[in-house]
């Protein structure tokens, strides 16, 4: 890493996830690099690479689904970069933790703040994608980095007196983990643990999420049976009760779907939404009607942390693309299928596309996962179709979250157990069997853990 800097923070500057790179931002970029290389380090060289070395390098980002590239710039020109790298599918021991590396900021644009501009992106991105912990090491002689990191609460746990050989001396390494998560849920010899004395304990497996679903039908929140609208039972006509219920119950996300507005193309419940958020204490996700960038963008600045693109995804796979690379981390497809294939438009049209193909195509776009819903079980409190969900969680590298049929505790214990032979599964969304009392919070967590 290349001293980053900790100085306040000055117009024109901006990080940002980068997808591609036209030719003048990839010579910017390797510019940088080799800048930074002469001003003492960055990328691990400790001879200026050339352009023909660096755009090779760059390249090669692209095709590894684990690595995320973000770019630096001022005013326009990208002056340094870092990668956000995910654990692989095989990693389980690992899965609640990503590590940021190959951080540089060019020497002529140090001292102004891009740093923690470029740092913010990374744990915006890492947070939402819902690890639990950020780890990144550096070379001793990076002082300024080394303060930038501090000053973010970065916590120094360890030291490697064999970091790095560096014309012909030897340089220490630090290493520093971040929290991401205020209520990580942590597994220690089989219980769940938090931290201990500002700590991590032991950890040796990451708990599913439970994201109880909150779904609108004209204002207020209902279930329906196989996604059918005239087949909807009314549960609460306070959205923003049923929130705070569901935060109070020790869930760390909510899951919003706006239903009339997934039929109608466009969000129809604006108001319940905010109800939600402005009273829910934890992440919010929100489906439905989404369809455009002004859409996507509205509902972020009002507080939601995730949107999940579900018609669009197969409609408009480029605005999918484009949103991704406008909002890293903050991106979710929705992929419903009946028997396999894509379900779109409100679930009322069926395609002939499958559901591993699209959820290939959406890792491609860059979506920080897939929720994956079997509409013909959704509501019937008759499981999960876990033979999809594995298939899909095989299939791609991005995490996976199963929905569609939870009725039991016997269903999510079945979850968790393909979930220790599948890595890709992260989590699950219930909502009838809670609404009805057939599982309650505390054993639905208690069993995910």
């Amino acid at each position: 890493m290349s001293g980053l800097g900790s100085g306040s923070i000055t117009p024109g500057l901006m990080a940002e996830r980068a997808e591609m790179l036209d030719e003048d931002d990839l010579q910017a970029l390797c510019e940088s690099v080799d800048a930074s290389i002469l001003g003492g380090g960055g990328f691990g060289w400790v001879k200026p690479q050339g352009r023909s070395v660096l755009e090779r390098y760059f390249r090669g980002i692209f095709l590894v689904p684990e690595r995320m590239l973000f770019v630096a710039r001022q005013d326009g020109n990208i002056v340094g970069s870092a990668q956000l790298v995910r654990p692989s599918r095989s990693n389980e021991a690992q899965a609640m933790t990503a590590n940021a590396m190959q951080f540089h900021i060019a020497p002529y644009a140090r001292g102004i703040g891009l740093g923690r501009v470029l740092i913010e992106e990374i744990l915006k991105c890492a947070r939402a994608m819902g690890y639990q912990f950020l780890t990144l090491d550096v070379r001793e002689t990076q002082g300024g980095a080394i303060a930038l990191f501090r000053s973010m609460e970065f916590e120094h746990w360890g030291t490697n007196p064999y970091y790095a050989l560096v014309e012909g001396r030897m340089v220490r390494g630090l290493y520093f983990v971040k929290r991401l998560q205020e209520q990580s849920r942590l597994v220690q010899n089989g219980a769940v643990s938090e931290f201990e004395n500002g700590k991590p304990a032991d950890m040796t497996a990451r708990a599913l999420t439970l994201y109880p679903a909150i779904d609108l039908k004209d204002g207020a929140c209902v279930r329906l049976r196989r996604g059918e609208m005239d087949d909807a039972t009314v549960y609460s006509d306070d959205p923003g009760a049923q929130a705070r219920a569901w935060c109070e119950a020790g869930f760390n996300w909510l899951h919003v779907v706006d239903l009339n507005g997934a039929f109608a193309g466009r969000s129809a419940n604006t108001d319940a939404v905010k109800q939600i958020v402005a009273n829910a204490k934890v992440p919010v996700q929100l489906g439905g009607g989404l369809r455009d960038l002004a859409g996507i963008e509205s509902w972020l600045e009002a507080g939601i942390s995730r949107v999940i693109l579900g018609s669009v995804a197969v409609k408009n796979p480029e605005l999918v693309r484009e949103a991704c690379r406008l909002f890293p981390g903050r991106i979710v497809a929705g992929i419903d299928a009946r028997m396999g294939f894509v379900a779109t438009e409100g679930w009322a049209e069926v395609s002939d596309m499958q559901a591993t193909d699209l959820g290939l195509r959406m890792q491609d776009a860059g979506v920080a996962a897939i929720i994956f819903t079997e509409i013909s079980r959704d509501g019937m409190l008759e499981g999960l179709d876990l033979n999809q969900t594995a298939e899909l969680a095989q299939t791609v590298s991005v995490p996976v979250i199963a929905s569609g049929g939870v009725g039991s505790l016997d269903h999510l214990a079945a979850l968790r157990r393909v979930a220790s032979q599948v890595s890709g599964i992260e989590g699950v969304i219930v909502g009838r069997a809670l609404y009805d009392g057939r599982i309650s919070p505390a054993d639905a967590l208690r069993v995910l853990s």
